[in-house]
C-alpha cells in the first residue's frame, strides 16, 4: 500500500470515528426542534420539515405560564450546577496539595497509599449503594446537597490525584528547588512555579472532575428524592401514562449538555496541551 493510500485510509477512518462520535449528538438537536409526527413517520426524516421550539418552552413554560414541572426543571438544573461546581472545585483544592505531596515529598507508604486510592476506585458503585445509603440517612444528610456532595468526592477526588501527580511530576523539581534557594517555602513554589506550569494540566483534570459530577445519575438517583435531584435524574424521570416523552428528553438533554460544551470550548487552548502535559515525565 502507497502511502497515499495509506494517507488517505487513515482520513478515512478518522472521518468514520468523527461521524460515530457526532451522530447521536446531531439527532438528539434536530429530535428537540421536531414535532413528534415527524419523528414517527415513514421513511424517517432526517431533516424535519417544520422546527418548532416547543419542546424548549416546555421545559420551563407550559401554555405561557410558569408551572410546577418548568420549577422543578429550574431548580434540578441550579442543584446539578451547584453540586457539580462545588464537588470540582474541593476536588481540585484538595487533590492538587495531595497530588503534589504524593509527587514530591517522599514518605513511608506513600505507594501503597496510590495503590489502595485506586484499588477501592475498582469497587462497583452498587456494592456500596446500601452502607452510603445508611451513613447518610444516620447523618441525617440524605436528600442535601452536602451529602451528594460527600459522596462525589468519593470518586472525584481519586481521580483529580492520580492525574495531577503525573502533572506534577513531569515538572522538574530543579525548578523548585531554585525558588526554595532564593526563599520560597515548599507552599510558596506550588503556588508560584508548579501551578503556572501546570495550567493546562489543572483546566483539563478540571473539566474531567466537572463532567464526571455533572453527569454521574446512579449516586444522585438513590440518594436524592425532591430538594437535591439533579438534571440527569430529572430527565430520566421524563414519562408519561403514555410513555416516554422523547422530545422533552431531547429538548432538556440538549440544555445538560451545554456547561461542559462551553467549558470546553473556552479553554480548549489548555486543554489540548494538558492531554499531553503529563504523559512523558522529564
Amino acid at each position: 500500500m502507497s502511502a497515499r493510500l495509506r494517507k488517505l485510509f487513515l482520513y478515512f477512518l478518522v472521518f468514520l470515528i468523527v461521524i460515530w462520535t457526532i451522530a447521536p449528538f446531531v439527532w438528539l438537536i434536530i429530535s428537540s426542534f421536531s414535532y413528534k409526527v415527524d419523528l414517527l413517520s415513514v421513511p424517517l426524516k432526517w431533516i424535519p420539515s417544520r422546527v418548532t421550539i416547543e419542546n424548549y418552552q416546555q421545559l420551563f413554560m407550559h401554555e405561557g405560564n410558569f408551572n410546577v414541572n418548568a420549577a422543578l426543571f429550574s431548580k434540578s438544573t441550579m442543584n446539578s450546577m451547584i453540586i457539580a461546581f462545588t464537588t470540582t472545585f474541593l476536588a481540585m483544592f484538595l487533590g492538587v496539595l495531595a497530588a503534589y505531596a504524593l509527587a514530591r515529598v517522599k514518605f513511608p507508604g506513600s505507594n501503597v497509599y496510590m495503590g489502595t486510592m485506586m484499588g477501592a476506585q475498582m469497587i462497583p458503585p452498587i456494592a456500596i449503594v446500601i452502607p452510603l445509603y445508611v451513613i447518610l440517612r444516620q447523618l441525617n444528610i440524605y436528600d442535601t446537597h452536602f451529602g451528594l456532595i460527600l459522596v462525589y468526592l468519593s470518586f472525584v477526588l481519586p481521580l483529580v490525584i492520580w492525574l495531577m501527580r503525573s502533572y506534577f511530576a513531569s515538572i522538574p523539581a530543579e525548578l523548585e528547588d531554585a525558588a526554595r534557594i532564593d526563599g520560597c517555602t515548599r507552599l510558596q513554589a506550588l503556588v508560584k512555579i508548579v501551578l503556572p506550569l501546570s495550567a493546562p494540566g489543572l483546566v483539563s483534570v478540571f473539566l474531567f472532575a466537572f463532567i464526571a459530577s455533572w453527569n454521574e445519575y446512579l449516586y444522585a438517583f438513590i440518594y436524592t428524592n425532591v430538594n437535591a435531584k439533579t438534571l440527569p435524574v430529572l430527565i430520566g424521570e421524563f414519562s408519561t401514562k403514555l410513555g416516554l416523552e422523547y422530545l422533552r428528553i431531547a429538548a432538556a438533554g440538549v440544555i445538560a449538555s451545554l456547561p461542559p460544551i462551553i467549558l470546553a470550548l473556552l479553554f480548549s487552548r489548555y486543554l489540548v496541551k494538558g492531554l499531553t502535559a503529563g504523559s512523558v515525565k522529564a
